[in-house]
């Protein structure tokens, strides 16, 4: 709970409270400008978010009205989509990613696959080893990398246990979720689309 703060004192990071006479002028010229950013960015992202569920609405209500005009399905797989203005300068993809997890079957796949190791520690592909070593390997939240995993499924290799090893991968892959991206572009004069960029960071 936020505690009151008495008039004349400022609460540090420690939740301590300081006389602001004691407390140096840049510290407190700093603490001004940071307040300052930080209340203009929730500001501006609550607009983009307010922004990004107006398009999203937009963009449902075109679908539902194309599908009921011509009694057919708009979009891709998994709900991407593209819509292109008439004269094809400007392009909004709507695209769908799902969040993915793996259950305990990941460890039985993993059992697996040691036992294959085993098998060839004499004369086996050092860089296939570190491959499949490097695949298991967490970070420092404990989760492994799901590109790693998943792209052992795409080694062709001839064991029974490494067969049941991609088995289980397959499906031990739980879908936990999925997020909407929306991404506008528009065509250069060389006929390049460039993204029309929303991120700080882009612009």
């Amino acid at each position: 709970m936020a505690i009151k703060i008495p008039e004349g004192y400022r609460q540090n990071a420690n939740g301590d409270l300081v006389l602001i006479e004691n407390i140096k002028a840049i510290d407190l010229l700093r603490d001004e400008l940071v307040v300052s950013i930080a209340a203009r960015s929730r500001e501006r992202s609550g607009e983009l978010a307010e922004f990004k569920n107006s398009i999203m609405a937009e963009i449902q209500a075109f679908v539902a009205t194309s599908a009921e005009r011509f009694k057919a399905k708009l979009g891709g797989t998994k709900g991407n989509l593209t819509l292109m203005s008439f004269d094809g300068r400007f392009k909004v993809v709507l695209a769908q990613q799902d969040n993915i997890s793996f259950d305990e079957r990941l460890q039985v796949a993993h059992s697996l696959i040691q036992k294959c190791i085993k098998k060839w520690s004499e004369g086996a592909d050092s860089n296939l080893l570190a491959l499949v070593n490097d695949a298991f390997q967490v970070d420092k939240a404990g989760n492994v990398s799901i590109r790693r995993v998943l792209g052992l499924r795409s080694l062709d290799i001839n064991d029974t246990h490494w067969k049941k090893a991609m088995d289980a991968i397959a499906e031990s892959v739980q879908v936990t979720g999925s997020k909407s991206y929306i991404r506008v572009y528009e065509r250069n004069e060389a006929g390049d689309y460039l993204p029309i960029s929303l991120d700080m960071s882009g612009v």
